[in-house]
């Protein structure tokens, strides 16, 4: 792909550049050059977009169960057999290692998988006789045109956290993924024309604030999934529940791993590299902080500092595979470095410091090295405020009890976790912890598919959390029905009274 390529929307099946001269560059993170522009959609392809959305989901939601299922199951096939190239594409545009692009598919394929066996989901109920000659019973039907907007981390995981499902459900979507790399949305809808869907009901609208605005606005929109910042998940769930509609919105995190000192060590230094610089430490499941109780915290920082030496940072698509790819962008990685330099200027000790960090080759690359600070001051804005970069913070404990008070006081409560061989306080932890997804041993506690993710507190706004049961029942809507069949041989008569149950 040349710089001088434009990457267009996808509106009624097919690409469509439209009369937008709004262009926004894309970048390969690991070099730093310009590999593509992107039109970012214009008032009139917004208003398109949807148009086509709504014309597809009167087909769409019009089809049989067994043949929407049909084509979920086209499209699973297809995904599988194509993966290796939709991670070059996530590699290319957001620098994540190839393993790395390949989980991230993987994770978003068990929501597929989830959706494929959906007919049991959205089914209704029935009470035969609830009262004499009455029968009552509730069916689930789709929304509409359902938007999504998704961020720059995870441009095929976080998209298909939402879509199997709403397309399952029989609704038509409208993804507005971040315009920093959206080629992998756009690689999913030819695959979704490939495996079936009819044209209009599966829709990509690149764009900026202007598009967000117009799917939260449009009468014609009646639902918004978004996951990225809280500032902005905030917005969306604000202005999307004015509209009328109904929100998901997962906002950011700062998520802690508290070490007991019965811990093994050397699992709890594994798992802090593993959780805390995984694809650079741009994933809301991050951990970013380790509370240590201070009788284990200076050997825990050593083994964690003799592991972050053996990792090697680099080119996320290069044969001999690094551990950590570039950041998403120049602006981020200065935004992850100031926070480097508000810590330190707080008291914080940098035990490795990863900026300013080279790779051989690739001088103009967007890349931050792991970095460990010990000592972090809990009222400092690195420790406060989501960095979303590979730093790593550890905050020296007392005890337990401080360390479950430090978690529940903070403004979001996204995901923790506690590394113990000790059950009765992990029990105590999963009950006293004010967070939405808890791993016991676990750094990482994203929830299999047929569970459903998100957070509590500044880390979720909206009505349900993200797939499983929970993300059917946001892209459903219930419909009751009480029925009466009259015998001819026994007509009911007048009556003006307050109807009885008999």
């Amino acid at each position: 792909m040349s710089n001088n390529s434009v990457l267009a929307n996808w509106i009624d099946g097919k690409l469509s550049l439209g009369a937008s001269k709004n262009l926004s560059s894309v970048y390969n993170p690991a070099t730093g050059e310009v590999i593509a522009q992107v039109a970012l959609a214009s008032q009139e392809e917004i208003d398109a977009a949807i148009a086509s959305a709504k014309k597809g989901f009167k087909k769409w939601s019009g089809y049989s169960i067994a043949k929407r299922q049909a084509v979920i199951f086209n499209f699973r096939e297809l995904l599988n057999s194509r993966k290796e190239k939709l991670a070059e594409i996530i590699t290319r545009e957001h620098g994540k290692v190839l393993s790395d692009a390949m989980g991230e598919i993987a994770r978003g394929q068990e929501i597929v998988e989830l959706a494929c066996g959906f007919p049991h989901l959205i089914k209704g109920a029935f009470s035969e006789n609830a009262s004499t000659g009455i029968d009552v019973y509730s069916i689930k039907q789709p929304l509409g045109v359902v938007g999504i907007i998704s961020p720059f981390n995870f441009p095929a995981m976080v998209p298909m956290w939402f879509f199997p499902v709403a397309l399952a459900a029989g609704n038509s979507v409208v993804l507005k993924p971040s315009e920093k790399n959206p080629s992998a949305a756009l690689w999913l809808a030819q695959l979704w024309q490939e495996a079936g869907l009819p044209d209009g009901v599966f829709t990509v609208l690149n764009g900026d604030k202007l598009a967000v605005d117009g799917l939260l606005n449009s009468p014609d929109v009646a639902s918004i999934s978004f996951v990225g910042s809280t500032p902005i998940a905030k917005y969306i769930y604000e202005t999307a529940a004015a509209n009328g509609k109904r929100v998901q919105a997962l906002g950011g995190a700062k998520n802690h791993m508290l070490v007991l000192p019965d811990a093994d060590l050397d699992l709890v230094a594994d798992q802090a590299i593993n959780a805390g610089y995984g694809a650079a430490g741009e994933r809301c499941m991050a951990i970013s902080v380790v509370l240590a109780i201070d009788t284990i915290a200076d050997k825990l920082i050593e083994k964690i500092k003799s592991r972050i030496s053996q990792l090697r940072v680099g080119n996320g698509a290069d044969k001999q595979e690094p551990d950590l790819g570039p950041l998403i962008s120049q602006a981020h990685l200065e935004k992850v470095s100031d926070y480097v330099t508000i810590a330190e200027k707080d008291g914080a000790k940098v035990v490795v410091d990863g900026r300013n960090y080279s790779v051989e080759n690739h001088q103009n690359g967007f890349f931050f090295g792991p970095t460990l600070l010990d000592q972090m001051p809990t009222d400092s804005k690195a420790y406060t405020e989501e960095i979303f970069g590979p730093v790593l913070s550890i905050v020296r404990i007392n005890n337990f009890d401080e360390g479950v008070a430090l978690i529940n006081s903070g403004a979001f409560g996204n995901g923790t976790a506690i590394f113990t061989n000790d059950g009765g306080a992990a029990r105590r932890f999963q009950n006293e912890i004010q967070v939405g997804m808890i791993g016991i041993n676990v750094p990482i506690p994203v929830p299999v598919a047929y569970h459903s993710f998100g957070g509590w507190k500044n880390s979720l706004f909206g009505d349900a959390k993200a797939y499983g049961t929970q993300g059917f029942d946001f892209f459903t809507r219930e419909k009751t029905v009480t029925s009466r069949w009259l015998d001819p041989a026994q007509h009911g008569g007048i009556n003006l009274g307050f109807p009885q149950n008999d």
